[in-house]
């Protein structure tokens, strides 16, 4: 009995069959389900009644694409970018932006959900803090460089493909981005310089990253290459700075290895000055070629407004700003607190830090390089405790080492600034024991895209 049951449930590839949307997955395609199996499919919304054709079959769910739309989204629309079906950086531009802070508050939620035991009925889940026009906001772009029919283009890879898109104009780039990043390959055309070829593994500029100050208009550009040597570099420079009146940074970065990572170890200043600024609010950052910043520099304060409101600070506490990058976090926080303990691995960020709390004026701020881990509960052995302890870590989430030293330390307060809602749900997992969740405040950071940023209050219980 049990063998024909199994049987009746297979689906194979090319089926066809009618599916209701259920809701939008951490990778915003639409989910629902047959026979019992779990069903994606990119495109579909929640609510809508759609035929699909099976694409893949995997054990444990299937993927599929739209062939019919019977009942459409109230919520549905066209989405504005000539090329969003092809390049894959965007997955809800054909979602209503509203709905779009819908579906984010929605994927958070799914992620306590799939991987807390909490008592999701208790959970303070609140609005998704939203943009008033949630397109030309990104500050930076990594565009990858390849050839088509003997010229060099610039884009981004297709879905799951090693198809390049050329793309000229980004909508949710800003603007200088788009203009500094299709110049320079027209420079690379006009002097014949070559560039990285996957077909015949042709190694030269790989990446060019490009980033503005919104505040300030300032850019600055790191060409990724394979090798140390750029061909005619010279003549690049030039004419980059003679075209380009607004690149006051430039850099070049060696990355030979076949890897997702865009940085490799090795940057070398090439012309101008090495970092470029940004304002945010009161502050103006230095942002050397390396140093991570926000890409969102609008949302970015909403942000950091978010994560100060969850420090909930009186003047009297000492704070550690784990992974704290170029200071931006902490310094935000600075005139709350009574003392502030940085830290970070990259000691470009760490050397930025110090320079930024020099600026400020921020004099009750101290900055390291090295690890929470080693660093935490070097200083409870010295008797220094944090009251608060904020993170805003990668996507992988928090090491658990990381955070088995919070449980050694125990700050009153952890306030967490995820990038990833399914990391964070499971830290928060780890840490359930010791932690209570007060409240989760997710923060559209990346509109268009299935991403969602969150900042999550902890308290020792």
């Amino acid at each position: 009995m049990k063998k024909q049951q199994d049987k009746s449930v297979k689906i194979e590839l090319k089926q066809q069959f009618p599916l209701t949307i259920k809701k939008i997955g951490i990778n915003g395609e639409g989910i629902g389900f047959f026979k019992r199996k779990i069903v994606f499919v990119p495109g579909a919304l929640t609510g809508e009644e759609v035929v699909v054709e099976v694409t893949k079959v995997h054990p444990k769910f299937t993927e599929a694409r739209v062939k019919k739309i019977r009942k459409k989204s109230p919520q549905r629309t066209k989405a504005p970018c000539p090329v969003y079906e092809q390049c894959g950086g965007c997955q809800l531009q054909h979602l209503s932006y509203d709905g779009q802070l819908e579906a984010k508050r929605d994927i958070v939620l799914q992620s306590m959900e799939r991987h807390t035991k909490l008592n999701l009925d208790e959970l303070d889940i609140r609005p998704t803090i939203g943009m008033e026009n949630p397109w030309h906001y990104r500050n930076k772009s990594q565009f990858q460089m390849g050839t088509d029919k003997g010229k060099a283009i610039a884009g981004l890879y297709s879905m799951n493909s090693n198809k390049l898109i050329d793309i000229d104009e980004c909508i949710v780039q800003h603007p200088l981005t788009n203009k500094i990043t299709t110049e320079i390959k027209r420079i690379i055309n006009d002097f014949k310089i070559p560039v990285f070829d996957v077909k015949t593994k042709k190694q030269f500029i790989k990446t060019i990253v490009t980033r503005v100050g919104f505040e300030t208009g300032q850019v600055q550009v790191v060409l990724v290459t394979t090798v140390k040597n750029i061909p005619r570099k010279e003549l690049l420079l030039t004419e980059i700075q003679k075209r380009l009146p607004e690149v006051v940074s430039i850099a070049q970065n060696i990355n030979p290895q076949k890897t997702s990572l865009v940085f490799g170890d090795e940057t070398i200043h090439l012309a101008g000055k090495e970092s470029i600024e940004e304002r945010l609010e009161e502050f103006t950052y230095e942002l050397s070629a390396r140093a991570f910043f926000q890409l969102n520099p609008i949302q970015t304060s909403k942000l950091y407004n978010e994560a100060k409101k969850a420090a909930g600070l009186t003047g009297e506490e000492k704070i550690v700003d784990a992974y704290c990058g170029v200071g931006t976090i902490g310094l935000w926080l600075a005139d709350g607190a009574k003392e502030i303990r940085g830290m970070d691995v990259i000691k470009e960020g760490i050397e930025d830090a110090k320079k930024n709390a020099e600026k400020f004026g921020v004099d009750h701020a101290e900055y390291f390089v090295g690890s929470a881990e080693t660093l935490m509960p070097k200083w409870k052995k010295e008797g220094w405790r944090p009251d608060v302890v904020v993170v805003d870590p990668p996507r992988t989430g928090c090491d658990n080492k990381f955070l088995d030293t919070i449980k050694e330390v125990k700050p009153k307060k952890l306030v967490y600034v995820s990038c990833n809602p399914s990391t964070l749900a499971k830290d928060i997992d780890y840490l359930k024991k010791h932690y209570r969740v007060e409240y989760l405040q997710p923060v559209d950071m990346f509109p268009q895209t299935a991403h969602v940023e969150c900042v999550a209050q902890l308290t020792l219980k």
